[in-house]
């Protein structure tokens, strides 16, 4: 494998004891973005490996993700990451009942990797191939830790390319509340750190910063989107750092960017928590869900759970490595699809505007 392609196994968080591959064992593929993943997962809850090769070190040299880097790198990986996934769970693919894998959203040739990969092995092995839907895994990677967690409840997605609260009604059976009308939190994150010099993934960085700022340095405003209560808009609010920092360069005048990190990061958690409270107590949920990459943010998880333990909600969300694109999480999802049913023909194909 590569050498600027970092392998994370991240089974150890969820603490499983020996390598029973249940009744149903599904191998789920995911990679949509810039992380090339396989994973095994026994009767939707047993992860019995979760293999993630990630891009991170690459893309960081332009200041993004390059789609076209990001597709010749999965082609690269997904072989061997399937490879080690079925190695460390000690099955092997006639052990597996059905491969599931990221079909959308996402970036289109990153997703063809995985969809070609998964296909193959429906084709050569004569087994069921369930196609899932990349939020729908990430709601699902709260299934992982929390067992005790059962829908229906309200959840927080919010990640690089997605900013969604969704009701979830049963497994698989979601209901959008609200969507950002523009950016995705996670993606002005990475505008943001880039503004002012931190450099990619601007995520974590903007979170280490901001523990040293002052998050009432300046009044950045909260997007309201007319008639759409729980709709989103960062787009003003990434304007609104962007003329800051311009307007201090052109007066010659400092700036703090700690103090921008934690003003912007608290503008921001304002309105995500503010809504999926509101959400929750709308529709009547006691129980409150987050997942996706930007629920890693130590702020965030605070602001919610301090929210949470005000209402008297119960809070659940992944441990970071299960917040992030995996396989693991689409395993969960593709076991609930698959056991209602779900099976997809060999004409599945990757869309990367994929509805939910």
């Amino acid at each position: 494998m590569n050498d600027n392609i970092s392998v994370i196994n991240a089974v150890d968080s969820n603490k499983i004891k020996g390598k029973d591959k249940g009744n149903v064992c599904i191998l789920a593929v995911e990679s949509s973005c810039d992380e090339t993943s396989a994973a095994v997962v026994s009767d939707g809850k047993n992860v019995l490996s979760n293999v993630i090769a990630s891009q991170i070190a690459i893309h960081k040299e332009y200041g993004g993700v390059v789609p076209e880097i990001a597709s010749r790198k999965h082609i690269e990986c997904i072989n061997p990451v399937i490879r080690q996934a079925l190695d460390e769970a000690e099955v092997t693919l006639d052990d597996i009942t059905a491969v599931c894998v990221t079909y959308g959203p996402g970036l289109v040739g990153s997703l063809l990797v995985g969809t070609c990969a998964a296909k193959a092995i429906a084709y050569v092995k004569n087994i069921p191939l369930v196609g899932v839907h990349h939020i729908g895994g990430h709601i699902s990677a709260n299934y992982i830790e929390h067992p005790d967690l059962k829908p229906p409840y309200m959840c927080l997605v919010v990640s690089g390319g997605h900013t969604n609260i969704v009701e979830v009604k049963d497994y698989g059976v979601y209901n959008i509340i609200g969507r950002t009308r523009d950016d995705a939190a996670g993606e002005a994150f990475d505008k943001v750190a880039r503004t002012i010099g931190l450099g990619y993934p601007g995520g974590p960085k903007i979170d280490k910063l901001a523990k040293e700022g002052n998050k009432d340095a300046i009044a950045f405003p909260r997007g309201h989107i007319e008639g759409a209560p729980y709709d989103f808009s960062f787009s003003g609010i990434k304007s609104a750092v962007l003329n800051y920092v311009n307007s201090c360069n052109m007066k010659n005048e400092p700036y703090d960017r700690a103090d921008v990190a934690a003003s912007f990061q608290e503008a921001v958690i304002d309105v995500l928590v503010g809504r999926t409270i509101m959400a929750a107590k709308e529709y009547g949920y006691t129980k409150v869900a987050m997942s996706g990459g930007v629920a890693c943010n130590s702020a965030l998880r605070e602001a919610m759970k301090r929210s949470c333990e005000n209402e008297g909600f119960n809070l659940y969300y992944p441990s970071p490595v299960l917040c992030t694109d995996n396989a693991a999480m689409i395993g969960v999802a593709g076991y609930h699809e698959y056991m209602r049913g779900v099976r997809h023909g060999l004409d599945l194909n990757a869309v990367a505007n994929l509805s939910f």
